[in-house]
């Protein structure tokens, strides 16, 4: 048996397996004992007790007597929410910036340039702090506050803007809808696949969408100025304002240079094959090099994506109410820390392992097939 490499590599890895489970069990009896000893508890039961936890600001409808998981699931909403718009901004920031700083105008290149290079140099516990203490210096009292847009104003106490309020009823409805639109197109291709589809599914679901609009028992909530502060509307404390501007800027330093990496991984003949064509260089840019630089760059902004969900950690350092501060508190006011690290492990990988499926499923789309 012995003689037999491959019967030989299974044996040592049994004994492997073997020595790390008993490692575990020996880990897990030693700290149940010593826990126990200590008259600390143990388990999950605290989940259902009632919770008693302050939440600032969240999406979800929270009281402090709702339970430790209910809470835990809205510091999950408002890390899910903040990862999101992080990612959503730097995205769209970092492409301009990339592109823009291989751009032949001096001026323009050198400001992306020196955004990208502060962006990337710069400690984000570091930037979020200066511009949370910016915020308090710079900005006017509620009084006196800054009317950006018809609506929207900004001042200490966050930005306010309108608001659409939309029933449960009239959201299902909306989703139902794309999903039987996204279906019919699938099948659209799958019976007429001679016939152009394109523009006739853009028609059919602009009709739609304007059937249901129109439909909607919807209503633009208008923030009020009243007494002394506004009423109405949404609100952007500066709290959230500061983690969404700092993480911004810092990951959208680092997508810029992603981006300006797989543009000039591009082939120079690419450009001279648009130019051939007559096409302009914001032409060849949208029909030929991006299509491209997408299958070059979605795996590195994977990576700073993901990056982006555990940078959002950074929001207890100026007291936004994000998932790891919501599980602190949980874990000094029940004593269960053992169990908290486990929760805090376990939606943190999750949370990460969910997004790197969704751009590899991106990826293998956006791939060249080679037979």
């Amino acid at each position: 048996m012995f003689n037999d490499v491959k019967a030989r590599a299974i044996a040592v890895q049994g004994v492997l397996l073997l020595v790390l489970i008993g490692f575990a069990t020996l880990l897990f009896t030693t700290t149940v004992t010593n826990l126990e000893a200590r008259g600390i508890p143990i388990g999950f039961d605290f989940l259902t007790m009632p919770s008693r936890l302050v939440i600032s600001e969240s999406m979800l409808s929270y009281g402090p007597r709702d339970p430790y998981y209910w809470a835990i699931v809205v510091g999950i909403a408002n890390t899910i929410l903040i990862s999101a718009l992080v990612i959503g901004f730097s995205s769209i920031i970092g492409l301009i910036l990339g592109i823009t700083r291989l751009s032949s105008n001096p001026l323009a290149s050198g400001t992306c340039k020196v955004w990208i290079e502060v962006a990337r140099n710069t400690p984000p516990i570091v930037l979020l702090i200066f511009l949370y203490s910016l915020w308090w210096k710079v900005l006017p009292p509620i009084t006196e506050a800054f009317n950006l847009a018809p609506g929207t104003y900004v001042s200490m106490r966050g930005m306010v803007m309108p608001s659409v309020n939309l029933s449960l009823q009239s959201i299902g409805w909306g989703l139902l809808g794309l999903a039987i639109l996204f279906l019919g197109a699938r099948a659209f291709r799958t019976f007429f696949p001679q016939i152009h589809s394109r523009s006739i599914l853009t028609l059919v679901g602009a009709v739609a969408i304007g059937i249901w609009v129109a439909n909607v028992p919807a209503n633009v909530d208008w923030p009020v100025f009243t007494g002394f502060s506004f009423r109405g509307g949404i609100t952007l404390t500066p709290e959230l304002s500061t983690i969404l501007v700092g993480l911004t800027i810092y990951t959208s330093g680092f997508v810029a240079e992603i981006v300006r990496g797989g543009v000039l991984a591009i082939g120079k003949g690419q450009w001279d094959a648009g130019r051939s064509l007559g096409l302009s260089r914001t032409s060849i840019l949208r029909l030929i090099v991006i299509p491209q630089t997408l299958r070059i760059i979605v795996p590195p902004l994977n990576s700073q994506y993901i990056n982006v969900v555990k940078n959002s950690t950074l929001a207890i350092a100026v007291g936004y109410p994000d998932f790891l501060a919501v599980m602190n508190t949980t874990i000094s006011k029940s004593s269960h820390s053992i169990e908290g690290l486990f929760i805090i492990l376990g939606v943190y990988l999750a949370l990460n392992l969910t997004l790197s499926a969704a751009a590899n499923w991106y990826n293998r789309r956006i791939a060249i097939v080679e037979r």
